[in-house]
């Protein structure tokens, strides 16, 4: 039986340090308010006036310091720190001891039910006497436990009344980041990227630290530092050691480093003529690279690879296959527990098949053919990333291999950080779906964290929305997304209605009007956005190269799957991509009970019609519209529920201050203003196939659909770097 790690927090804490004037939206979630209602504080710090908290591990210093600025700011007092673990009123225990007995006897909480990097907090009487007790069988699971008792306080939970048992159910939660060695950041949106690495490994920077803190709080523990799109250079000694600096940061938060391999380092940085993941010379290559970066990071991850996928290098250059390359690496980094997260985002110019069949085809045929340590990451729908897709088929078609989950948390196809998205309800959406794989209640939920195949090693990746901006992320609410993928990273069957009742509460106020009048807001707002950009399964119409606004007229570039004219095929006869065994036959790819379903448009979900079905403009919708009336009268909508997101946020101000008001209030009339422009930029370029009048309701567009083509946005942030 494993010793159990104990956290009695006997609080009165111990740190008073001045963090000085922080700028609006640096603490993210972490704000940490002093505590308002008398009665409440009055009762917390009698209850937390003493403290107890062993010496440990830089994990535990880090829990610690935590607890102290956590409670210092919301109490307005620092407790006391007692020696005695039996008279403190709040018990952290850092070692590996039995808890007290005595203590056991009045836990009702089973500590042998919590795991690695689980927790429990409980309020017991001992001796007369209330306590919280934190444990945990590790010390990473004592400092997670210190952050979810933090936001149990600051929302206001009484003390009286704690009971938390809680582990995480998928392995691997992870960030990953686009960022380029030259600190700009492919699809991002936030600023330049966080690491400067013309200055480490000397300098270590404050926000690498905050950023440890508030990956630590929402329980993520990886993060890939570089780009999918990979530069070789990371890998050499000069980036390892500053790659070395940052992982001795995060170290003490639980978070482990990993990096983007790209697969012709051998060539580029190693001087072989090959990359070929079968030649001996290569094989040695990566393994003593393997046993160099060991000895700069200890504890590093392993490797995250996107090969053969937008003109990437990878093992089809040799004519070999993604079993080849993922093992090659894998078998270099097995001796030191590390792992290879292998892409499946993969699509060919040389594949004419349908872009959206393509990972299935190439990936499921390999089932049970990876070695243990490798994951295949797979993006949540078979496209790219898109307002709404359905599940990717991969889900549920591999049961023999790990699939890791990718979401995009950075908003490439969603407005860029100045739109208001919550994107946990397209997570939550994609989560709950039903593979039927084992038939019903075969959640894609189920799938990823490992319950139905018994996977060694589950994951969830997400793709960061992080820069330099003063606020981390450029948009207050798109902290939420962040904040959202850790929380189901942790626990994938959350829903995002509790998420933005937690995020409300931590961040803006616990005032129950201002989130009765936010969170729905929230939750509606990615469905505010489907209907002014893609509805009814409208897809990847967004104009070419920066994805800044509507492109559906775009049919000239090189690749037929980059055009949006490929994924719309709008003509006079009608809109939408044949997916049903009369087209592409891409339905085939899920089980039959869902291919029985979308294979008829009268069962389709209207949200997916145009998705897997080309029909004619006078189709007629469940509602009695037609095709046309119903895509014009969606787009309308989208634009109205930006109306009403604007008049719901310029009710709250007298619950926050001036300037968190004025700061939404602007971005939310950019968000109008672009949802205008993808209403009518769209539905201009869409009534020049239909020929048929807008409905009404639907306003009529300011602007020619000529003055909507003319427009240019050669500087539009978050481009892929020309060298790739």
């Amino acid at each position: 039986m494993i010793n159990n790690k104990i956290l009695v927090i006997l609080f009165s804490v111990f740190i008073s340090t001045s963090w000085g004037q922080i700028p609006q939206g640096y603490d993210l979630w972490m704000t940490y308010l002093k505590i308002e209602n008398e009665g409440i504080l009055t009762n917390y710090r009698n209850g937390l006036s003493s403290v107890y908290f062993e010496k440990g591990s830089r994990v535990l210093e880090a829990a610690q310091t935590e607890l102290g600025r956590g409670l210092k700011s919301m109490l307005d007092q620092s407790p006391e720190i007692s020696d005695n673990y039996v008279d403190a009123k709040v018990m952290l225990v850092a070692k590996r001891l039995n808890l007290d007995k005595t203590i056991l006897k009045v836990m009702t909480s089973d500590i042998n039910q919590i795991e690695e990097e689980g927790f429990i907090i409980e309020t017991i009487n001992h001796n007369g006497k209330e306590k919280v007790v934190i444990t945990a069988n590790d010390d990473v699971g004592i400092l997670y436990g210190v952050f979810r008792f933090l936001q149990l306080i600051q929302a206001g939970k009484r003390l009286d009344d704690l009971k938390v048992l809680d582990a995480p159910k998928i392995d691997l939660r992870m960030l990953n980041h686009w960022d380029n060695l030259d600190r700009t950041v492919e699809r991002g949106y936030a600023g330049f990227s966080l690491w400067n690495w013309q200055k480490l490994p000397e300098y270590i920077d404050q926000r690498y630290i905050d950023y440890a803190r508030a990956n630590a709080s929402i329980g993520i523990n990886g993060t890939v530092l570089t780009n999918v799109n990979a530069n070789a250079l990371v890998l050499t000694p000069m980036y390892l050691e500053k790659v070395a600096a940052l992982a001795n940061v995060f170290r003490a938060y639980g978070i482990k480093v990993y990096l983007t391999a790209r697969f012709s380092a051998p060539m580029e940085i190693g001087g072989l003529a090959t990359a070929d993941p079968l030649d001996e010379e290569v094989q040695k290559w990566w393994k003593e690279k393997a046993v160099e970066i060991y000895k700069y990071i200890p504890d590093f991850g392993g490797f995250l690879v996107k090969a053969n996928s937008e003109g990437q290098p990878g093992p089809q250059n040799y004519n070999r296959t993604h079993v080849d390359g993922a093992n090659m690496l894998a078998k270099a980094l097995q001796p030191f527990n590390g792992v290879v997260i292998w892409r499946a985002f993969v699509y060919s110019e040389h594949d004419a098949t349908d872009r959206a069949k393509q990972a299935f085809a190439e990936f499921v045929p390999f089932d049970g053919k990876f070695m243990d340590n490798v994951l295949i990451q797979s993006k949540n729908g078979p496209i790219d990333f898109q307002p709404r897709e359905p599940f990717h088929p991969m889900f549920g078609a591999m049961p023999n291999t790990p699939l890791m989950m990718e979401f995009q948390i950075t908003q490439e196809y969603l407005g860029f950080s100045t739109h208001l998205v919550f994107l946990p309800k397209l997570y939550e959406e994609v989560l709950q779906s039903d593979t039927y794989t084992k038939g019903k209640g075969s959640t894609v939920a189920k799938v990823i964290d490992g319950s139905f195949y018994n996977n060694k090693l589950t994951g969830m990746a997400g793709v960061s929305n992080i820069g330099n901006d003063l606020n981390w992320t450029g948009h207050p609410f798109a902290q939420a997304n962040w904040y959202g993928f850790g929380r189901l990273a942790w626990n994938p069957n959350l829903l995002a209605d509790e998420i933005a009742d937690e995020w409300l509460k931590l961040t803006y106020s616990t005032d129950p009007d201002f989130i009765s009048l936010i969170k729905p807001m929230m939750l509606n707002s990615r469905e505010a956005v489907v209907n002014y950009m893609n509805p009814l399964g409208l897809h990847h119409i967004f104009d070419t190269g920066h994805h800044y606004g509507p492109g559906p007229w775009v049919g000239n570039l090189s690749r037929p799957e980059w055009n949006p004219t490929y994924y719309h095929n709008a003509d006079e006869g009608g809109i939408g991509f044949d997916r049903t065994p009369g087209g592409s036959n891409a339905t085939a790819q899920y089980a039959k009970e869902i291919s029985t379903l979308i294979n008829n448009p009268k069962t389709c979900p209207e949200e997916y019609l145009l998705w897997f079905h080309h029909l004619p403009w006078d189709y007629q919708l469940k509602n009695g519209e037609t095709l046309w009336n119903g895509l014009a009268l969606h787009y309308q909508k989208g634009v109205e529920e930006v109306k009403d997101m604007c008049s719901t946020w310029e009710s709250v101000k007298p619950y926050i201050s001036k300037d968190q008001h004025e700061e939404v209030r602007m971005l939310l009339e950019i968000q109008l203003k672009e949802a205008k422009w993808w209403r009518d930029a769209c539905l201009l370029y869409f009534q020049s196939f239909s020929k048929m009048k807008l409905p009404a309701g639907v306003e009529k567009p300011k602007h020619t659909l000529e003055y909507y083509q003319s427009l240019k946005f050669p500087f539009a942030p978050g481009i892929r770097p020309r060298w790739d």
